[in-house]
């Protein structure tokens, strides 16, 4: 029989609840997870997926969603000269962001996308079979075994598996009033139509013990993205890689440590995932005080695989309790995720990169309020092995605001290449405000990057997309606008314009172009009064 559970001003359905589990800390005597006291307390830390999923405004979002009988409206795509918008609209409208997407190995006119939904809780899952022309959607709402509680979830990542040719997705698992949080990866055998039930996730990650029934409520589990070896010759051929940041949090919510972790396996069960047994690694081991040391303050795991079966990893050095990235760091397996270098190679040159100046703010781009924090992401070429990491720079601040930068390294990521600004006009670099930045490689070694860019707005407040492309290893790049129409990043989502997610994503295959991002161009905040923003596309076909 379904009830129904009160979480804070909301309804989440439950299902077969199960003995209640305790919990292993001292903080049972709270109601208040300590991830939320850590929310509610400090700027940083915990991602801003996260902290919109339990704010006043998604759940006036989701009750709106279900006063209106949880409707969508037909007919997903719709197109604005090149661009389309990938995800359907719910009645009333209700935001999407935070987009990643993969495309078959199989098919290159076949894609998966997905990103944060706030109709559902969850993911909202994108997929096309004609290279982008049309999508649709479903929705994937993530459930906690140890009480079969529908939970709230996001954090999206999708990869392709060539071997079991399968999309794997990832997202969260957490709860506002629970201390329970999990890293769940999800099965698609048909091209993103269907996916592994809530109740039957792969679980990558959690801070609950099934055996004993207890909960260790200091740990949340935070930004997961997931990669895939999918090189035939390679040792660790068909592995998925689950990374993801462990926030250790104190009582008081002050998180003392949050290195990145890694989760791995061989063989994911295809016909019950939740029978899917992972490894555990630590790329960063647990250090307590390090506070932007790069040792135990690491945010957004962002994964390479290379054709020897190496794993790369591009994230930042940042405290975890605010939003201040001091480094660009770099790790690295070469035995399929059981160990990796002593060290963290440090990226970034001394006078050639800066995150934001005052250490105190949040990631906010003035005059705009929502947060923009550093996300970077990596990318390998397949045809020469260079790897290549773009990123947020903000020391020509003063001059141009934020930046698009990149670095290379030709010999692993051991040594990295001085920086070069990407978003750039006329061979300078572009005025105004760029972020988001995300890369990938195609299999012919052409590289392409997507990037938000306000240049355009002399306000440096309206969001356009950018893409950059290279057919040279990166030695020279082109660029060009790829939306069709500016926002307002105001109007995208609470009324202040506070969220507007934390990263974009980007595929290529032989044949077809996937840059994906949010867009509020059709915000419906007079009708709703929160704002919206939906996951569009430029349809690229390659020559």
């Amino acid at each position: 029989m379904r009830r129904w559970l009160a979480v804070g001003s909301a309804a989440v359905a439950t299902v077969g609840l199960a003995a209640v589990p305790t919990v292993s800390t001292a903080s049972s005597a709270s109601t208040t997870p300590r991830w939320v006291t850590h929310v509610q307390r400090y700027p940083g830390g915990i991602s801003a997926g996260v902290r919109a999923m339990i704010s006043p405004e998604a759940l006036k979002a989701q009750a709106l969603h279900r006063a209106s009988a949880g409707s969508a409206v037909a007919g997903s795509s719709v197109q604005f000269g090149p661009n389309v918008q990938m995800n359907d609209d719910s009645d009333p409208p209700v935001p999407q962001n935070e987009s990643a997407v993969a495309v078959s190995l199989a098919n290159p006119k076949v894609a998966v996308a997905a990103a944060n939904d706030y109709v559902s809780g969850g993911n909202v899952v994108m997929r096309t079979s004609d290279g982008g022309l049309h999508w649709q959607s479903t929705r994937v709402t993530p459930e906690f075994g140890g009480t079969r509680d529908m939970c709230s979830g996001g954090d999206p990542s999708v990869a392709y598996s060539r071997r079991d040719q399968v999309f794997y997705m990832g997202q969260l698992c957490f709860f506002r009033t629970l201390p329970y949080s999990e890293v769940q990866v999800y099965v698609s055998r048909d091209n993103g139509r269907t996916w592994t039930p809530g109740s039957s996730a792969a679980v990558a990650a959690t801070n609950f013990n099934y055996q004993k029934g207890t909960v260790n409520a200091s740990i949340f589990n935070d930004k997961d993205y997931i990669a895939v070896d999918n090189t035939p010759t390679s040792r660790y051929y068909g592995r998925l890689y689950v990374g993801y940041t462990k926030f250790h949090m104190l009582p008081s919510g002050f998180s003392d440590y949050c290195p990145l972790q890694l989760a791995y396996t061989d063989t994911v069960n295809l016909s019950n995932p939740t029978r899917t047994t992972f490894r555990h690694t630590a790329i960063q081991p647990d250090k307590p005080g390090g506070n932007g040391t790069g040792m135990s303050a690491n945010q957004y795991f962002t994964p390479a695989v290379e054709r020897d079966g190496a794993l790369d990893v591009g994230f930042v050095s940042e405290d975890c309790n605010d939003s201040y990235d001091p480094h660009l760091l770099f790790q690295k397996s070469t035995d399929g995720g059981r160990s990796f270098l002593p060290h963290a190679v440090v990226i970034d040159k001394k006078g050639q990169y800066h995150d934001f100046l005052d250490k105190a703010k949040d990631d906010t781009l003035p005059p705009t309020h929502f947060r923009a924090p550093n996300t970077p992401s990596i990318a390998y070429n397949p045809t020469t092995g260079t790897l290549t990491y773009v990123y947020q720079n903000n020391v020509n601040r003063a001059h141009s605001k934020a930046d698009i930068s990149v670095q290379q390294s030709r010999d692993g990521g051991l040594h990295w290449s001085n920086m070069r600004y990407l978003s750039t006009a006329n061979g300078h670099p572009a005025r105004n405000d760029q972020f988001f930045p995300w890369i990938a490689a195609a299999s012919d070694g052409q590289l392409f990057v997507q990037w938000l860019d306000r240049r355009l707005d002399p306000n440096n407040v309206r969001i356009n997309t950018w893409e950059a492309w290279s057919k040279d290893d990166g030695r020279t790049w082109q660029s060009r606008r790829i939306s069709t129409a500016g926002w307002n990043p105001n109007k995208a989502f609470f009324s202040s314009g506070a969220f507007i997610g934390d990263y974009t994503g980007i595929a290529v295959s032989r044949t077809n172009v996937y840059p994906t991002w949010p867009d509020a161009r059709n915000n419906a905040i007079a009708r709703t009064g929160i704002g919206e923003t939906d996951i569009f596309t430029d349809v690229e076909t390659r020559s």
